[in-house]
């Protein structure tokens, strides 16, 4: 009889254990996700999300704890930094960037001019990086790199799955550092590779030319913070040159300030006309109009534009284009249309987002598909030494005009 009342406590107390243990690993297989990882701060937003399961997301992050192995330390931090750069992926906008903190220091001093490297703008064109302009004197330019060459390969490295600021941060390196760049050129068949040895960059910002027949040309090859000033200088040159017709040069020319490119602006538009307009994610435009500075309202102007004209450079062309106060002439532009603005997410990290777009005062899209020259002057490939076609047919222009 003792022995059935033992066997009979004993089994109640492993059915009590079992439904218990049952019980408790029910509970926690049905707890969410978020709650199942331990030792997480911060799991909840202060946004009202709805509709938004991050279940998945959740339990993503807590197999790859229980089951990853890596010849690298697991590290939660990482995974953090690696979730929002996805997440800015996804948008499929290569000027939207998630900086970490490594990343974040090279992007600060890289707006602070403190940086060396080849001296090439490079930009998304159809998801492919490419060159958008060598700057002028630049180890780029020196090793041959053109306008529209689409970039493959960095050194090892193919660009395919790299995002914009990646492959830059991949290109640029210290100086006297070489790099090697896996090219395909518009109308060859096979890649080339090419060397180029890594130097300190420096941009000339403007540099003026008089020529015979009246005729001033203003090369501009940025928009920097002093480009304006640089720019009256080069007007009050003009002027005082006794000439009476201007080319003005944008080729190469991958933007920069938009302030500086509505100040510039001012000088060939009436005041108080639409110089672009900044188009939001909600709401009406914002209007840039002219300040009016009056002197090249009337002169005959030629603006020179080709693949390497992006940005900046494209508004200003846009800009005399429409209200006609320029004829464009080389090649369509580049195409990029958009503003990006830089917050601060933690002390070390930060956000790139674009949060608008530009239109010229028309309203047309400069992203979708750049500009198209009113004259339209393709450089060959068998192009001699010292010939410029598309200046050569800017000059013939403003003669017949």
């Amino acid at each position: 009889m003792r022995r059935n009342s033992f066997f009979i406590v004993v089994s109640a107390l492993f059915i009590i254990g079992a439904s218990f243990a049952a019980g408790a690993w029910f509970g926690n297989s049905s707890r969410p996700e978020m709650d199942r990882i331990l030792g997480v701060i911060g799991q909840t937003s202060d946004l009202p999300l709805t509709n938004i399961d991050f279940s998945p997301f959740w339990k993503a992050w807590r197999l790859l704890e229980e089951k990853h192995i890596g010849d690298e330390k697991f590290d939660r931090q990482k995974l953090v930094w690696g979730a929002i750069q996805g997440m800015t992926a996804s948008l499929g906008d290569p000027y939207t960037v998630f900086f970490p903190p490594q990343d974040n220091e090279d992007f600060k001093s890289e707006i602070k001019g403190e940086f060396s490297g080849i001296g090439a703008e490079i930009g998304m064109r159809k998801n492919i990086l490419t060159v958008i302009s060598p700057i002028k004197g630049s180890p780029a330019e020196k090793a041959g790199l053109k306008p529209g060459d689409k970039i493959l390969k960095i050194d090892d490295t193919f660009t395919n799955d790299l995002s914009l600021d990646e492959a830059v941060h991949k290109i640029r390196g210290e100086r006297g550092t070489k790099v090697l760049l896996t090219l395909l050129r518009n109308g060859e068949d096979k890649p080339r590779v090419v060397e180029v040895t890594r130097d300190a960059i420096r941009v000339p910002v403007i540099i003026t030319e008089k020529r015979d027949n009246g005729i001033f040309i203003i090369r501009l090859s940025s928009f920097s913070e002093n480009s304006s000033i640089e720019f009256a200088n080069a007007v009050r040159e003009f002027l005082n040159s006794g000439s009476k017709k201007l080319v003005l040069d944008l080729r190469g020319n991958p933007g920069g300030f938009f302030s500086s490119a509505v100040d510039i602006g001012s000088w060939f538009i009436p005041e108080g006309e639409v110089i672009a307009q900044e188009a939001y994610q909600k709401g009406e435009p914002d209007y840039y109009r002219s300040i009016g500075r009056k002197a090249l309202e009337n002169i005959p102007t030629a603006v020179l534009i080709n693949q390497g004209s992006a940005s900046a450079s494209e508004i200003l062309a846009g800009a005399l284009q429409e209200h006609k106060k320029g004829v464009l002439i080389g090649e369509r532009s580049f195409g990029k249309g958009s503003v990006q603005e830089l917050e601060e997410v933690t002390s070390n990290t930060s956000l790139k987002i674009t949060i608008a777009k530009w239109l010229t005062p028309n309203g047309k899209s400069i992203s979708k598909e750049g500009l198209t020259p009113d004259i339209e002057v393709k450089i060959p490939d068998n192009l001699k030494e010292g010939e410029d076609p598309q200046m050569a047919k800017a000059i013939e222009y403003l003669k017949a005009h």
